[in-house]
Formats: structure tokens, sequence, C-alpha cells
């Protein structure tokens, strides 16, 4: 996509100034690699949440025409610039890159979603992700496992008397309107001012609302409209709790991301998280979100769609050739092709997603055709009388060269999708090589298998056949007996010249 993003988190309670100087940080870094072009960065606002404390940063990198080079790739660069970005101590910061789809989720790898369902409360659910946090540290499968959120920071809390505040006449709305107007602000009204209509927005002064002792000062309105000071009837503490509630179906959760390591897929590094979430004290369950959910809902839907396809090439067999055991035969050497594309993912270290299991589709299809090349003939062969292993080996030898070039055409035309490079080459690759290793393995080994597994289905399900190559066999033991008895005939008998011959 071109893109890259960097989300940068300070410990709780940071000012704003130290996010800012953390961010210029960042900016210097980032503006000095050749591959980028520009960067936009945001503060107070960050894929962990809002506040002072949180930045993301939006790195929009050169055209793939300059970026040739396989370390110049967008996840290339977030590699290296985590690895450097590692030395700031002030903050945590995590370059991503953006996921294929955007509507689901905001960067690649997992989104986990870990709950309370047993009321347990917010400090223990803190001490569960921590526990699983540290789990997935320590696991081969998982790497980057990272808390998407705004950690615990001190919060100034207000303790109201309420059976003061009703002896005053104060009520519970007054307090916090005059609260939030005098913290925050209030639209009140416009008034025309030279011809343009201005806002009217009330606030207390910066002085005003500099300091905690500050709050006890304001005054809140009685019923009978009299200023009553807080300090009357509240108090203030300091405390240390959430920057923010999240919640998920209902239950409090924490926001979990991850990645998947080296060697390993999604699915993997999920059934992992699912394994380690399972060690967790008993209330707390956990939920997918994003891609990670459509991934798990999907992941069932693969084998029947794989199952489908199969089911459908049987049918389409089984109508043109008008039989339910020659197209058994032909589905028997589809898992050629797909033992080879898994084996080419295996040494490429490609996922298997979505578009490997598209080649596989296509896997199916084309070693199927090469089964029929060599079947075809054989069942015309075998319909022409004769034997069963003659026809299918003549059959293999006459259709060799044409199998090998329209495989070594398919494989050389799916090259460039296996070397592919920019936009979009990562979905290109997993087509690409799932096809070619599947169609390498399905070509060289449909020629010998094919025609084994053609004799077997037809000995097992073809009775006719069956007889009809005894008879061609004991018609040829007799035509070789007879055969090899004609040649004694002329020297048994005297009157022959040939036994005369011999007799002098």
């Amino acid at each position: 996509q071109g893109t890259m993003l960097v989300n940068v988190q300070l410990p709780p309670g940071a000012t704003i100034e130290r996010t800012t100087a953390v961010m210029k940080q960042v900016e210097d870094y980032i503006l000095q690699q050749p591959e980028v072009r520009s960067m936009v960065g945001v503060l107070g606002f960050s894929f962990s949440g809002q506040g002072q404390n949180a930045g993301l940063a939006f790195v929009t990198l050169k055209d793939w025409r300059e970026r040739t080079g396989p370390g110049q790739s967008a996840q290339a660069l977030a590699g290296r610039a985590f690895g450097a970005l590692m030395g700031i101590r002030d903050a945590f910061i995590y370059p991503l890159s953006p996921p294929p789809i955007p509507e689901l989720g905001a960067a690649s790898g997992f989104t986990f979603r870990l709950q309370d369902r047993g009321g347990h409360g917010h400090d223990a659910l803190v001490r569960a992700r921590n526990q699983l946090l540290g789990l997935a540290a320590q696991s081969p499968v998982l790497v980057n496992v990272r808390p998407d959120g705004l950690e615990d920071a001190p919060q100034l809390q207000i303790d109201i008397d309420r059976d003061k505040a009703n002896a005053l006449g104060v009520t519970f709305e007054a307090v916090n309107a005059t609260i939030s107007t005098a913290l925050g602000s209030a639209y009140v009204n416009d008034f025309p001012n030279a011809g343009r209509l201005q806002r009217v927005v009330v606030q207390a002064d910066a002085p005003a609302r500099m300091q905690p002792d500050d709050i006890l000062r304001l005054s809140a309105p009685n019923q009978r409209g009299e200023p009553v000071p807080l300090s009357t009837f509240a108090s203030t503490r300091w405390i240390v709790g959430p920057m923010q509630t999240v919640r998920y179906n209902g239950f409090p959760t924490m926001r979990i991301s991850g990645d998947a390591r080296a060697g390993f897929s999604t699915g993997e590094a999920m059934a992992e998280m699912e394994r380690l979430a399972a060690q967790l004290p008993e209330g707390f369950a956990y939920e997918w979100t994003g891609q990670s959910r459509e991934e798990k809902l999907s992941g069932a839907q693969a084998s029947i769609l794989l199952g489908f396809s199969l089911l459908a090439v049987f049918l389409c067999l089984a109508a043109l050739y008008e039989s339910w055991s020659i197209p058994l035969a032909v589905i028997l050497v589809v898992p050629l092709g797909v033992v080879g594309a898994l084996l080419g993912a295996t040494v490429r270290e490609l996922d298997n997603d979505v578009y490997f299991k598209v080649g596989l589709i296509t896997i199916i299809g084309l070693s199927a055709k090469n089964a029929v090349l060599i079947v075809e003939f054989a069942k015309d062969l075998y319909a022409q009388g004769k034997g069963l292993v003659e026809s299918v080996v003549e059959a293999a030898h006459l259709r060799f060269r044409p199998i090998i070039m329209t495989s070594m055409a398919f494989i050389l035309g799916v090259l460039p999708l296996v070397v592919a490079t920019g936009a979009g080459s990562a979905s290109q690759r997993a087509i690409g090589t799932g096809v070619m290793a599947g169609m390498l393995t399905a070509s060289s080994l449909a020629v010998l298998f094919v025609p084994v597994f053609f004799v077997l289905v037809t000995r097992l399900f073809d009775r006719g056949g069956r007889r009809r190559d005894r008879a061609l066999a004991q018609a040829a033991r007799s035509e070789a007996a007879s055969g090899a008895a004609a040649p004694m005939g002329p020297a048994a008998r005297p009157g022959t010249e040939s036994g005369s011959a011999e007799l002098r």
C-alpha cells in the first residue's frame, strides 16, 4: 500500500511536552530513510486510545518504482524502525504495516480481546492480562505481543457528600455542569458582530484551572440560585485508575495484539493464544475481532470450499465419461499437486492465507487436466480391445509430450507471480508459488501414478473388463503355444525336403 504507521505510547501521566519531544525524535529518524517521502504526526491520539501520552505517525513511502530493492518494502522499513526506535526509553514505539483490508482492524497480525465475564473487577483483569502477556513472551510461536490500550494513570477523584449537598440544595447535575463548564467549555449562543455570527463559549480562565484545589473553589448553584462552594460538601484525592473503559459485547475487555513468529502462520498464532488463555483463572474468556475474527469464521469454510471443488470436478468428469469409476482415477492425482503446493509454501515460508487457498483450488483443476490427457486415451484404447495395462502404458507414452508442454507453459506463465515485487506482491507470490510448485509435482508424477490409479480403479469396478482381460490373456497364451509348436511340424515329417536333408 506504500504506507506505514508508527504507534507511540508514553508512560501514564506523561505530559504533552514529553510526547512532543518523542514524536520529534521519531520524525527525525523516519525522514532520514531513503524510502520515505513524508510523515504526518498526530498528538493525543493513537491506536491505544486518546490521551496526552499518545501519538500516531502516518508515513508515506515513495513510489514502488523508486523502491525496487528487497529491503525497501514497508515491512522491511517497519522492522528496521522498530529496532532503531527501541533506543528511545521514554516511550514504547511500534512501527507497523496497515492491514490488507483497511476495514478489518488497524494493523496486521491478530487482534485479541480478553474479557472479564466473571465480574472480577478491573484490577483482576489487569493481572490476567499481564499474566497472558508473560506467557506469550515465552512462546516460540508468538512475537511482538503487546497491549492495545492506555495504562492506568494518576487521576484526581472528587468525593461528593451527597447528604450535605442535598441539605444545601445542590443537585448532582448542577455539580457536574459546573465542573464541566469550568474545566472544559460550554456553548451558550451566537451573537452578531460586524455582520458575522460568532459563538459564545464559557470556560474558566487558565490560571483558575491549573491546580487541584481550584476545583474546590468553584461554586455550584443551589435550588434557590445561590452559589455554594464545592469545598463545603466535596473533597479531592489522587488515585490510579483506567484512562478509558473498554467493553466488548458488554463485558470489560483488555485489547491485545501480536504477530506470528517467522515460520508460523496466523492460524497457529491464534491457536497458541487460545491455549495460553485457557491457563488463566476461571471467569476470564476471549474473543477475536477484525481480520482475526474473519479468519476464524472462514477457517472451517476453506475445507468445505475445497471439498466442493473436488466434488464439482468429479461430477463434471462423471458426466463426460458416463462413469463413476474413471473420474475416481483422475481425482486420485489431485493430492500430488496439493502436496507440491504445500511444500512450495513451506520452503518460501508463506502463510496459509486466502490467496494460497485460491492457488489450491486452481491446482485441483490443473492436476485433473493432466490426468484426463492420459485417462481419455487409455479409455479409448481399452474400449478397442487392447489389454488394460497395455492401454494405459501406451496412453502414457503418447500423452507424455503434451503433458510436459502444457505444464511447462503454465509454469512459465505463473513465474512472474512467484518473483513479483511491488504493490500487491504478497498475494501474487502466494498464488504463484502454490500453483507453480503444485504443477511441478503434479506434472512430474502424473505420468507415473495416473496409469497405476487407472489400472487399480478399473480392476476394482470393471468386472466385465476383468473377464475380457482374462480372455485376452488366454488367447495370447494359446497363440503363443501354437506358435511354438509350428516349427516342429515340418521337421517331424520325413517326406519333406527339410526332413530328408536332416536325415541325410
